[in-house]
C-alpha cells in the first residue's frame, strides 16, 4: 500500500524524549476531564495487533504486573511519574529495572478501538493525569495511508473555502475587552455544537477557530503564567495560560494546533506577547488556531470575553 509521510514538529517538551511503546498510530488522544471525577480520556490509545510486543517508553522500574478488574496491566514508575499499560500481558516482574525500548509484555485484546487491538497508555504524577506523549520525542514521522492523506487534503481545501466565505460575512474577530485578540485570523467554527469536519458527527466545539496562514503569530490574550505546553494527538501543540482571577472568575486560555511555542510552563507572559505560531497539528484540516476560554474550570464562549461581555 502506498503511504504518505506527515511530519509533526514543534518546540521540545520540558521532559526528556523517550520511545513509542507500540508501533501503531494514536487513534484516541489525551482529553483530561475538567474535574478529577469528570468524563474524559485519561491517556492515549495506540493501535496495534494482539501479541505485539510493548516496550517501555522511558527508563524506570516495574511497580505492578497483574490483573485489574480482569484486565492485564503493567505499571512502570519513572521518577515521580508512572505509566500504565493495558491490556498488556507482562513479560517482566515487579522490581525489574527497564530502559527505554525494553520489552515489558505483549498486547492483548479487550480494549475497544477502531483497530484489531489497542494499547491504552496512561501517565500520572500523584493523582494528576498527564499527557503520555510528553514522554516521547517532540518530532515524529507518521505513515498514513494514501486515502487518508488525500482525505486530509480535501478537507483542508474545503475548510479554506469555508473560511474565505465566512471572511466577507463575519470579518476578523476584533477583541477590545477583557482578552486581546490571540491572533490575526478569520472566524470559522464558533462555540457550541457543530458537525465535526473529521469524525462526521455532532460534537461540542468548546472554543472558536481563527484561520490564517501557518506561521501567523500567536500572542497572549492577557497577562498570565504558562501552566502547560505539550503535544497531544487531538489538539496538536497545546498551550494553557492561567490569568488568575478576572471579573470574579479563575480564567484560563487554551491554544491548540500550533506549529510550536516559544514559552514553557512557569513562564510569565504579558498581554500581546508573542507565544508561538499558527499551525495545523493534531486533528486539524487546515492552518488555524482553536482558541478556548475556561472560567472556573468550565469552557465558556470566548467571543463574550473578547468582546468584553
Amino acid at each position: 500500500m502506498a503511504v504518505a509521510c506527515a511530519f509533526v514538529a514543534g518546540a521540545s517538551p520540558a521532559v526528556a524524549a523517550g520511545v513509542w511503546p507500540l508501533g501503531g498510530p494514536v487513534v484516541t488522544g489525551f482529553d483530561p476531564p475538567d474535574v478529577r471525577w469528570g468524563a474524559g480520556h485519561r491517556g492515549v490509545d495506540v493501535a496495534g495487533s494482539v501479541g505485539e510486543v510493548v516496550v517501555s517508553p522511558s527508563d524506570g522500574v516495574v511497580t505492578f504486573a497483574g490483573d485489574v478488574a480482569g484486565r492485564p496491566v503493567v505499571v512502570i514508575t519513572h521518577d515521580d511519574r508512572r505509566s500504565t499499560f493495558e491490556p498488556v500481558v507482562a513479560s517482566v516482574a515487579v522490581g525489574t529495572a527497564v530502559r527505554a525500548g525494553d520489552p515489558i509484555g505483549t498486547l492483548a485484546a479487550g480494549h475497544a478501538c477502531p483497530a484489531e487491538a489497542c494499547l491504552h497508555w496512561g501517565l500520572r504524577r500523584g493523582e494528576t493525569y498527564l499527557d503520555p506523549l510528553s514522554l516521547v520525542a517532540a518530532a515524529e514521522v507518521r505513515l498514513l495511508g494514501e486515502d487518508a492523506a488525500g482525505a486530509v487534503t480535501r478537507r483542508a481545501r474545503a475548510r479554506e473555502a469555508e473560511a474565505a466565505a465566512l471572511a466577507s460575512a463575519v470579518g476578523p474577530v476584533a477583541g477590545s475587552g477583557v482578552l486581546a485578540q490571540p491572533t490575526a485570523g478569520r472566524l470559522g467554527s464558533r462555540f457550541g455544537m457543530r458537525f465535526h469536519p473529521i469524525f462526521h458527527e455532532w460534537r461540542m466545539h468548546n472554543g472558536v477557530d481563527l484561520s490564517n496562514s501557518c506561521g501567523t503569530p500567536l500572542v497572549a490574550a492577557a497577562d498570565g503564567v504558562v501552566s502547560h505546553m505539550g503535544f497531544d494527538a487531538s489538539g496538536g501543540w497545546r498551550l494553557v495560560i492561567d490569568h488568575g482571577g478576572v471579573n470574579g472568575a479563575a480564567l484560563q486560555t487554551v491554544y491548540l494546533h500550533a506549529q510550536g511555542y516559544r514559552v514553557r510552563p512557569g513562564d510569565r507572559v504579558g498581554r500581546g506577547q508573542l507565544v508561538g505560531s499558527m499551525g495545523s497539528t493534531g486533528w486539524s484540516t487546515g492552518c488555524h488556531l482553536h482558541f478556548s476560554v475556561k472560567a472556573n474550570g468550565r469552557h465558556v464562549d470566548p467571543l463574550g470575553w473578547l468582546a468584553g461581555g
